[in-house]
């Protein structure tokens, strides 16, 4: 089997979309995009991993389609899952959790939004 098999693409940021099921060109393109849109941004650390999506065989499933991504942003891995009735409602759903967290990762560290000391109360420096 190989990528084209099953449906396997890369993004700029060196992540993989893949697809499993009955999924057409046009819903993996629109998930594509969407990936790249909330990956490729400036000011993210070096941007890894996989996304793959799957449309339910079944026709009694109320959500056939899901997703999920395991992306290492810099060296945190951001995992998120999504199920949704459509293949583009999956894809702006993946695509607004992705870019949430990976705002969270990137702003975790960020030292301005943190205060110099802990307040005496929880051992910080009695004045």
């Amino acid at each position: 089997m190989t990528a084209k098999d099953i449906g396997a693409r890369e993004t700029a940021a060196a992540v993989l979309v893949r697809a499993d099921g009955e999924v057409d060109e046009e819903s993996l393109a629109y998930l594509h995009e969407k990936v790249a849109a909330a990956l490729d941004r400036p000011g993210l650390p070096p941007v890894n991993g996989e996304v793959s999506v799957r449309r339910a065989s079944a026709h009694h499933v109320e959500l056939p389609w899901s997703g999920r991504t395991d992306i290492r942003v810099g060296s945190d891995l951001v995992v998120v899952h999504a199920r949704e009735a459509s293949a583009r409602e999956l894809a702006d759903r993946l695509h607004d959790r992705l870019r949430s967290a990976t705002e969270r990762v990137t702003h975790r560290s960020d030292t301005t939004r943190r205060t110099a000391a802990p307040p005496p109360w929880r051992g910080g420096p009695q004045k």
